[in-house]
């Protein structure tokens, strides 16, 4: 991989979210094989996109968009009948009740040449950025483990997180549409850490309860809270310094999602 300069910015024209449906297709469709309805166009695309504000990534070398993530505020969220990803794959009756406004991030990836801390780092500058701008409390999402070793990674990784206290077990507990039936196995085996989750858990995220299935994906997820609160000023003052987001507002819309 040669020199590259990265910027995080919000995307402000139609070029940029075809970008990021593209290196969504390639990482999701081509390289994760996950069944896509729009994949013969060569794009990962869907009603939401219309509604959420997306975040990307750029090399501004090569002038690539090499990681992306798109944001869905409560306020659209509750316009359109619900969050995406969460609501789709876990019972959020306790998140509802949280006192604060919530964000949540979906559709998170990052090109294979790039997935390093550098390239998080910078993607995580503009969340924070985009969180403190607009008075966010909780930042939501699901990370993703791979099922292609018939969730031995996954059994690894949720015993680690309950061996360390991290599985919430209080009121923001959620639980999953499509648990995993997976036999817990005697053999511990090296945990991969998926960059995403690992980004997750060391700003303090909680995972908030047992991971959902995504057969289309071929993966299990596991639900994550970020209470800004957890956000050590470390942290901030790192991010913030990092960022480089022009006109960090909103560019989604509320305009009725495509069936």
């Amino acid at each position: 991989m040669g020199e590259c300069e990265l910027q995080v910015r919000l995307a402000t024209s139609e070029q940029d979210i075809l970008a990021c449906q593209r290196l969504r297709y390639e990482i999701f469709a081509q390289e994760m094989g996950a069944s896509l309805p729009t994949a013969h166009l060569g794009l990962d695309k869907d009603g939401f996109d219309d509604v959420c504000d997306h975040l990307l990534v750029e090399d501004m070398i090569s002038g690539e968009v090499i990681a992306c993530t798109r944001i869905l505020s409560d306020v659209v969220a509750n316009e359109v009948g619900g969050y995406y990803y969460s609501d789709h794959e876990f019972d959020l009756t306790q998140i509802r009740r949280l006192q604060g406004r919530v964000m949540e991030i979906g559709r998170t990836c990052v090109h294979a040449d790039h997935r390093n801390g550098a390239t998080i780092s910078v993607l995580w500058s503009g969340l924070a950025e985009y969180m403190l701008t607009h008075g966010f409390d909780f930042l939501m999402g699901c990370a993703s483990v791979s099922m292609n070793d018939d969730g031995a990674q996954v059994n690894a990784i949720r015993q680690h997180l309950r061996d360390k206290n991290l599985l919430t077990t209080d009121s923001r507990r959620v639980s999953p549409r499509v648990p995993l039936h997976i036999a817990n196995t005697i053999n511990r085996v090296d945990i991969a850490w998926p960059p995403l989750l690992k980004a997750y858990l060391r700003l303090g995220a909680k995972v908030c309860g047992e991971p959902c299935l995504d057969a289309d994906f071929g993966v299990a997820d596991f639900f994550i809270l970020l209470d800004v609160k957890d956000l050590s000023p470390r942290y901030v003052r790192h991010f913030l310094q990092r960022a480089a987001v022009p006109a960090m507002m909103p560019v989604a819309n509320t305009m009725a999602m495509a069936a």
